[in-house]
């Protein structure tokens, strides 16, 4: 394979069972980074639902790995949107190994799911991202991303 990103390459993902673990384990980490000590087991029946030929995935490895050891994961699929109705692309994770942070690749894998959308002919792309995830929000913006909507929570007591 080519060298995509200086020092990384994009390989497309075939969906074996291997890298739907590396996906499990990639989105484990994601979230556990957000709310450590939580328990992400539902994470796996969602992959299992969602994870198709239609929702591909990419991952980034280092340009000299020899053995497939992602560093990077993209998965994509498809959303409606809730003003008009089209069909968009949808980020359902972009994840970056904490030592392969601050090198352009999550900005990369970005512009590439825009790509990706583009070959597909939709005209927007979204993703859903927590407001405790500053370094993210921040690429985002940058990249010009916009709030569209805010999907808000409330915890419910069951004893009251």
């Amino acid at each position: 394979m080519t060298e995509w990103l200086e020092g990384y390459r994009l390989d497309r993902g075939s969906g074996g069972t291997k890298e739907r673990d590396r996906l499990l384990d990639f989105m484990q980490q994601t979230y556990a980074e957000l709310f450590p000590g939580g328990e992400f087991s539902y994470l796996e029946n969602a992959i299992a639902r969602f994870f198709s030929p239609e929702t591909p995935l990419w991952w980034v490895q280092k340009s000299d790995e020899t053995h497939w050891n992602p560093v990077a994961g993209l998965w994509l699929g498809s959303a409606i949107d809730q003003g008009t109705g089209a069909r968009q692309a949808h980020i359902l994770l972009l994840y970056v190994m904490p030592d392969h942070r601050r090198k352009g690749i999550g900005e990369a894998l970005v512009r590439y799911a825009e790509t990706w959308a583009k070959s597909r002919g939709d005209r927007q792309i979204g993703l859903q991202v927590f407001e405790t995830n500053l370094p993210a929000l921040g690429l985002y913006r940058t990249l010009g991303y916009e709030t569209q909507s805010r999907w808000m929570t409330k915890s419910i007591d069951p004893a009251e």
